[in-house]
């Protein structure tokens, strides 16, 4: 969000603590890309925020409230009010229990473990959600229109979307099992907590291989997830940095140094393997 977006989306989030009876003094921005990740204060709540229109907020909440019954290792929702979206100035604001952190990292074992027993929870909950290839359409999207990429230069956005087609192909034609998934289960989704990990962002829910959230994390995590398909690990892989490619030249992308991102995948991917992680980038760029 561009600052007064922040601003306003600060406003709101704290106006709705505020009329639920929650004490409010100061919000600490936890986290501002497309969404705000706020810590509201004396209060101790998370809180995130995002512009009215994104729906799938509700559908985040009701999925945590099952998980959390369920027992898997996500984060519950404030205790002291309804769990539900609530709406101010043009924003939706959903309120969360917030975790002071115990460890800058959580160890990849630890991640591990808590990704398999949020894989099984999820298992167990039949909810209607997009499958991963949704999300592969909506790169495709991104890169064929060029007035929503408009910075994206022609021999790169034919390369990305044949990309982005051929492999969707290969990962179908494999015909893995899928369950429903986190679909984003990075290191800045999971919590180190004196619970344990617990995840976040749920919004970001399809159906699909595991291997295609194992795709999102660091390879020493993927080290200690049992029984996972490499070959498949390998495809999902390159996939999460060709469609995270596209994002990164949307125009409007709010993602910080978003630029330099997408074009280091375009430069990545026509490299070829072996894939680097999506944190080994990231490591890569804050080194220049």
């Amino acid at each position: 969000m561009d600052m007064s977006d922040v601003t306003r989306a600060t406003a709101a989030a704290t106006a709705v603590a505020a009329s639920l009876g929650l004490p409010v003094g100061g919000a600490t921005v936890l986290h501002d890309s497309n969404k705000l990740a706020l810590r509201l204060t004396p209060c101790d709540v998370f809180a995130r925020v995002a512009p009215v229109g994104q729906e799938v907020a509700r559908f985040e909440v009701a999925l945590a409230q099952r998980l959390v019954e369920a027992g898997s290792p996500v984060c519950p929702l404030e205790p002291r009010v309804d769990p539900r979206v609530y709406t101010r100035d043009g924003f939706t604001v959903t309120l969360w229990t917030y975790y002071e952190p115990v460890a800058p990292h959580v160890p990849p074992a630890d991640c591990a473990r808590a990704l398999e027993r949020l894989h099984a929870g999820m298992r167990g909950i039949a909810v209607p959600s997009p499958r991963f290839t949704d999300r592969i359409t909506e790169a495709e999207e991104v890169v064929a229109d060029q007035d929503r990429s408009p910075e994206l230069a022609g021999a790169d956005r034919v390369f990305l979307g044949g990309r982005l087609a051929g492999l969707r192909r290969a990962i179908e034609e494999r015909g893995a099992a899928e369950q429903l998934l986190h679909g984003e289960p990075h290191p800045g989704n999971v919590l180190s907590t004196r619970d344990g990990p617990l995840f976040i962002d749920l919004e970001t829910c399809c159906r699909g291989p595991v291997e295609f959230d194992l795709a999102h994390v660091p390879e020493a995590v993927c080290a200690h997830y049992p029984h996972l398909d490499r070959g498949l690990l390998e495809d999902c892989r390159q996939l999460v940095l060709a469609m995270v490619a596209a994002w990164r030249w949307e125009r409007g992308d709010a993602f910080p140094r978003g630029r330099l991102f997408g074009e280091e995948l375009v430069r990545v991917l026509r490299a070829g393997p072996p894939w680097p992680t999506l944190d080994t980038v990231n490591e890569r760029l804050a080194g220049h």
